[in-house]
């Protein structure tokens, strides 16, 4: 049978050199530490968790089956140890690779002999709070240990969805679903983390409703859920579709739909990926307003564009997207990329959307004060990319942007030392933000690497934002993968901003080239890096 394999990276997330949050005036460095590892050496740096014994120890000590505790675990977390944060009002966040959250962390807790901070923040103990929890109430409901079939109940009850078809949903092709697949996890040195065999286990449970599933009104791809959660768009201009925003549900895909089309809960999204990329609910008519962004629209946060909506509700003018998964998981699966932004795709196209880094943005740059998801990890470049390519308006070359989340790392990457300061205070930006390093008689350079599978002739261009402090004479120094510079190209950066300026054109040998962008400039000013584009 086919299994399912994901690397695991449980360990604390790896240093990122994300290119947000900071505020000018630019002249300040941070008293931060160095780390100029690459994306892939900080990854190989990575301690996994070895959970195989963490699950078996508590399925003994609990007398709950080790498979069925695995299975939950990937259905809900993917394995990963997950720091939740509140994505629904009403809905507290989830913790740890069994997704625990409220009263169940204080409960298992107490069940399992533990602290509530160990629960939330350690592996062993999270995985013995659910499996006391899963024993009490396999106890309450008088569950026959010995048939993995009759856990089922109890599992759907721990699991807080309160809509049957949901349940129905999470149990059978969800949580028992995998305990027929199998699926494997491995760490990053190829070792075996965790594994799960595939068995024949068939639920006890009702089974998900028979009827036809009619699709989506507006994605063909998608399964029509209504939600009653939604309002009509306001007229004029502050009501026409102008960005997609993308948010992780903080939790799997079953509790999310059940939760967006509870009239209860306040809440929707227009539509709802799965972790695995396979289905899609559409949830509310994109002509219709959801309620998935709880703030206005600031333009400052957004590379100062559309700056005609600020102060209106973001809700007016956007269709949002939720994603099984949390903002906190390490990476995302590619099936879920790949699917996502083939709905991303069609929406732009029918909504007249502009495809990049602006109009397709994240929920937590919107609303800064109270999220962050979809979190450090979503892979902007590759997604934007994505959509891009399945509209047929790929950007032509390779970007490597200043915030290393948006960058396929085995393509290109950014390096910088703690002398320069990650911003986003002036409009204009590429991606997420931009680095800003005062000149003086030093190099201390942004290091843009870029790989070249083979030889070839490439045109490089930079990406800054402009303003009055920027150096008129900014060097960008271009090396081979040989170590041989290639050319000195100065540059004013107190104009082209927000813009493609071209450096130049030289040929490159395979191997990792970089373009770096040094202080060493008339004092008095700042330099900017924030993107380049190979191509």
């Amino acid at each position: 049978m086919r299994q399912i394999r994901k690397p695991l990276a449980v360990a604390a997330a790896a240093l990122t050199l994300a290119a947000c949050g900071a505020q000018e005036p630019e002249t300040t460095p941070p008293a931060s530490i160095e780390d100029s590892r690459t994306p892939a050496q900080r990854e190989a740096e990575r301690t996994p968790y070895q959970l195989d014994g963490f699950f078996a120890q508590a399925a003994t000590d609990f007398r709950v089956p080790a498979d069925l505790l695995k299975a939950i675990s990937y259905t809900e977390t993917r394995w990963d140890m997950v720091k939740g944060e509140v994505e629904f009002e009403g809905m507290p966040a989830a913790y740890g690779l069994m997704a625990l959250r409220g009263a169940k962390v204080t409960e298992g807790a107490r069940l399992a002999g533990v602290s509530e901070e160990a629960v939330r923040t350690q592996p062993e103990a999270n995985i013995r709070a659910y499996a006391a929890l899963l024993s009490a109430t396999a106890d309450e409901l008088k569950v026959d240990r010995s048939d993995l079939g009759a856990w089922a109940p109890a599992v759907a009850k721990l699991s807080g969805i309160t809509s049957t078809d949901a349940q129905a949903e999470f149990i059978h092709n969800e949580v028992y679903g995998v305990l027929r697949q199998g699926a494997v996890a491995q760490t990053p040195a190829g070792d075996v983390a965790v594994s799960l065999m595939p068995t024949q286990a068939r639920a006890q449970f009702a089974s998900p409703s028979v009827h036809a599933m009619a699709a989506g009104p507006d994605y063909a791809a998608s399964i029509w859920r209504p939600s009653p959660n939604y309002g009509a768009r306001p007229t004029g201009s502050t009501g026409d579709v102008q960005i997609v925003v993308i948010h992780t549900c903080e939790g799997s895909y079953s509790s999310c739909w059940s939760w967006l089309t509870n009239s209860a809960s306040g809440v929707s999204a227009h539509y709802v990926v799965n972790e695995s990329g396979s289905e899609i609910s559409q949830l509310v008519r994109e002509a219709d307003r959801g309620w998935h962004v709880g703030a206005s629209y600031d333009c400052n946060l957004n590379g100062g564009v559309m700056c005609g909506l600020q102060g209106v509700s973001v809700n007016h003018f956007s269709v949002g997207i939720e994603h099984g998964g949390y903002a906190s998981q390490t990476s995302f699966p590619a099936g879920q990329i790949d699917a996502s932004a083939k709905l991303t795709c069609d929406i732009t196209k029918g909504q007249a959307i502009v495809r990049d880094s602006y109009h397709i943005v994240a929920h937590g740059r919107l609303q800064p004060a109270s999220r962050t998801d979809p979190g450090p990890n979503w892979p902007w470049s590759s997604y934007i990319s994505k959509v891009q390519g399945y509209c047929g308006t790929t950007t032509t070359g390779l970007v490597v942007d200043s915030n290393n989340a948006n960058n396929d790392s085995s393509k290109g990457y950014i390096e910088v030392s703690a002398n320069w300061t990650s911003a986003s205070a002036t409009a204009g930006y590429y991606g997420s933000g931009y680095f800003h390093a005062p000149t003086e008689a030093v190099s201390d350079p942004a290091t843009f690497y870029f790989y070249m599978p083979a030889a070839g002739t490439k045109t490089i261009d930079a990406w800054w934002t402009s303003g009055t402090n920027r150096s008129p004479a900014a060097p960008f120094v271009i090396w081979n993968a040989s170590g041989t510079k290639l050319a000195t190209v100065n540059v004013n950066q107190q104009a082209g901003g927000g813009t493609w300026n071209t450096l130049g054109t030289w040929s490159f040998p395979a191997g990792w080239n970089k373009v770096q962008l040094s202080r060493w400039a008339a004092t008095g000013y700042v330099v900017i890096a924030d993107a380049i584009r190979v191509r």
